[in-house]
């Protein structure tokens, strides 16, 4: 990850909802902000993946939600 994206996921106390997502959110997330050529473009993927983090939904501008664990039935 890089540091700056680690840094701001601490600073913003997100971390532990950046580590619960999927890892392949994990790693879009990072990728996409990586691929980012201006600087402007970069600074608000960012904020919408904080955003995205923080609401505990969504992703990539796309519904998602987390799954909730499924309950056992007992017979």
């Amino acid at each position: 990850m890089p540091e700056e994206v680690r840094a701001v996921l601490e600073l913003h106390d997100l971390r532990a909802a950046y580590d619960a997502r999927p890892p392949y959110q994990r790693n879009d997330y990072v990728g996409w902000i990586e691929r980012a050529v201006r600087p402007t473009t970069r600074i608000s993927r960012i904020a919408q993946m904080l955003d995205e983090l923080r609401a505990g939904e969504g992703y990539m501008g796309m519904a998602w939600s987390p799954r909730r664990a499924r309950r056992r039935r007992t017979e």
